[in-house]
């Protein structure tokens, strides 16, 4: 299904440098047909945002800062998320923020039937990240931005990479299990579904990995396999749990 995405930014809380980035990986999941951003713009840290809107035909909403202490810009963002919703005009959100503050209108918009892919920093809370059907971290985006690059800025974009550590390969084994037939093969294409739906910022990229293929083949756990289909003229990519050595009995040592 194509998706009809209404785009929505909290100024206050996301970065101004990688919007270009930011508004090509959104497009990868549908077409933004509203793209708003949110904030008090009489406020001089807005002012990177200015430029870049009208490069990316992004529509600022003026929303004052009414009390010190209180976000306006949350409550602005909520009602017209609410208003789009039952306008019809779309059928899925991208809700771009670092706060957790927006983790009850994602539940909502999912309980009305919307796609809800959410974008922010890894500072995010998990309350959001779990709210969302697809979480995905500003921090990636960086990362393909810098690979472009000079060897200084590889490095720092490495600092930023997690580690694949057993608890991932542990989401990744089970999740195979979930899905395999009885020789222990299961669809790739079914276990990155899962485990998205599992956990919705897994994304083989904040593991230094463009495509999901690579990151289960650097893993020894895994077996790998290509199958040629009828229906189609690309291969299929099976995966399964390696087994386990079966460790070896003790000897018992006879009593003299």
């Amino acid at each position: 299904m194509n998706l009809n995405l209404a785009v929505l930014i909290d100024g206050d809380n996301i970065p101004s440098a990688h919007v270009k980035e930011m508004m090509e990986e959104i497009a990868k999941y549908g077409n933004p047909t509203i793209k708003r951003i949110y904030g008090d713009w009489t406020k001089p840290h807005l002012s990177k945002w200015k430029d870049l809107l009208l490069q990316n035909a992004i529509t600022p909403i003026q929303q004052y800062a009414y009390t010190t202490g209180k976000n306006a810009t949350d409550s602005a963002m909520i009602i017209d998320a609410m208003d789009i919703l039952y306008s019809n005009k779309v059928n899925g959100f991208c809700l771009v923020s670092s706060d957790s503050d927006f983790t009850r209108l994602a539940t909502r918009l999912r309980e009305a039937g919307m796609q809800v892919i959410g974008i922010g920093e890894k500072k995010t809370p998990n309350p959001f990240i779990v709210a969302c059907d697809k979480f995905i971290y500003v921090e990636i985006l960086r990362n393909l931005t810098e690979k472009k690059d000079d060897v200084s800025n590889k490095d720092k974009a490495k600092q930023s990479i997690d580690s694949i550590t057993p608890k991932v390969i542990n989401l990744i084994s089970t999740t195979i299990d979930d899905l395999s037939d009885e020789e222990g093969w299961a669809f790739l294409g079914d276990v990155g579904s899962l485990l998205q739906k599992k956990q919705p910022n897994f994304d083989s990229r904040n593991f230094g990995f463009e495509k999901l293929t690579p990151m289960i083949k650097s893993i020894d756990s895994f077996e790998i396999e290509q199958r040629e289909t009828s229906k189609s003229k690309h291969k299929l990519i099976y995966v399964k749990n390696k087994e386990k050595p079966k460790p070896k009995p003790k000897r018992r040592t006879k009593r003299k």
